[in-house]
């Protein structure tokens, strides 16, 4: 049985998604001795319980030359987890 065509491509955004800004600007801030925001969530919180919300959200805005600027997340990690 083949896969709906709708998960394939949730499944392909959330990737993309991960990337934040795609790799070469994780390979910039890895290569200034810095981590990625997700990098810090994950080493901040306890393994496995951040629970990201809004992942593939992006802005409306037409102003400013936004139309051209899109990022899933709108450049934002929101989400909740514990810390013990």
């Amino acid at each position: 049985m083949s896969q709906d065509p709708r998960i394939t491509r949730l499944r392909e955004l959330k990737a993309e998604a991960l990337l934040g800004g795609g790799e070469k600007r994780i390979e910039a801030q890895h290569a200034k001795k810095k981590l990625t925001a997700r990098e810090r969530v994950e080493l901040l919180l306890d393994n496995g319980s951040f629970e990201e919300m809004g992942m593939l959200v992006t802005h409306r805005s037409n102003n400013f030359g936004l139309e051209k600027e899109k990022y899933l997340g709108d450049g934002v990690i929101t989400g909740s987890g514990t810390i013990h």
